[in-house]
């Protein structure tokens, strides 16, 4: 089932390229807010399920492209980002020790959203291509062996970034937490429909030029490893997103007017804009190319404030 939340966040289903309307099959849910409609189902799932498929059944829809999309998960408890949990197709040669951090529920923006580049002394603005995944059920100190059965889905996950922000060293929050720096979506899709999430390609374009292209089985924690390690810190409650990391060689700078699609195989395509007030430019370069011409920095910045003199 791929879920999705459009226009006024009515709960919707994909089907095909068109979307049903289910707010009559969750119209027993308080609707406090759209989080608490998907929390409840997401909590609910066995029970929901045969209703929410009948309705699905029962109706044609309308087209996709009739509609506005929204986050699919649009306010989470907690967003955890899982830190240098890739082998660089096999660059890498041992795994970093296992890391997360902390990312701003007001980060989440959906399809056809702006990512908006602050003003501040970032000397490089990145998009990290991620799948992330969606906690179904309270998970703490859940064992590796039985992480699997604690996912109610997968979606697309952009981990946007403001790297090397003053002071050295004391950079994750004011670097990730960024107002529209955790583009999703565009929909939720149940984890029955994900045969093996190890083993899925990862691709970003920008402006029609692919730049990330990936499969999640270079994934160095894998994903049992990484629902044991986090619960074993915090309890994780149904909703809550799980951002699994990216491979880093692609990684490339984010510019005004910039078109971002991100597509991780099965989990259809997000797209959004980039807007920069300040019209900063970098050279259109990957990590890796700059790796292949023996720099071990990303691109400077060429034009615009805080450019270097």
């Amino acid at each position: 089932m791929k879920l999705v939340f459009f226009d006024d966040f009515k709960l919707g289903a994909v089907k095909g390229d068109r979307v049903v309307d289910l707010s009559s099959a969750v119209s027993d849910i308080a609707r406090v807010s759209p989080q608490d409609v998907l929390n409840t189902v997401i909590s609910e799932f066995a029970q929901r399920k045969g209703k929410l498929e009948a309705a699905i059944a029962a109706s044609d829809g309308v087209p996709l492209s009739s509609v506005r999309i929204r986050p699919p998960v649009p306010r989470p408890q907690t967003i955890d980002c899982m830190a240098v949990n890739y082998m660089e197709d096999g660059t890498r040669s041992e795994p970093a020790p296992i890391n997360a951090f902390h990312k701003s529920p007001s980060a989440i923006i959906g399809h056809g959203d702006t990512m908006v580049l602050p003003d501040c002394p970032a000397t490089i603005f990145e998009g990290e291509a991620e799948i992330a995944l969606v906690i179904g059920k309270r998970a703490k100190n859940v064992a590796a062996a039985d992480a699997m059965q604690y996912i109610f889905g997968y979606m697309n996950f952009i981990d946007g970034s403001a790297r090397g922000l003053p002071p050295a060293g004391n950079t994750f929050f004011q670097m990730k937490s960024r107002d529209t720096f955790a583009p999703i979506g565009p929909f939720l899709v149940t984890a029955d429909e994900i045969p093996d999430p190890q083993k899925l390609q990862v691709k970003l374009w920008v402006n029609g030029k692919i730049m990330q292209d990936y499969n999640t089985d270079d994934m160095a924690h894998k994903i049992p490893r990484c629902i044991e390690w986090l619960s074993s810190i915090h309890t994780l409650e149904p909703g809550d997103i799980v951002a699994l990391g990216t491979n880093h060689r692609g990684l490339n700078p984010f510019h005004d007017g910039d078109t971002v699609e991100l597509e991780v195989e099965r989990l259809g395509r997000l797209q959004f804009k980039v807007k920069d007030d300040l019209k900063r430019t970098w050279a259109r370069e990957t990590r890796l190319m700059r790796q292949e011409k023996g720099f071990d920095t990303p691109t400077p910045q060429l034009t615009g404030k805080y450019a270097p003199k």
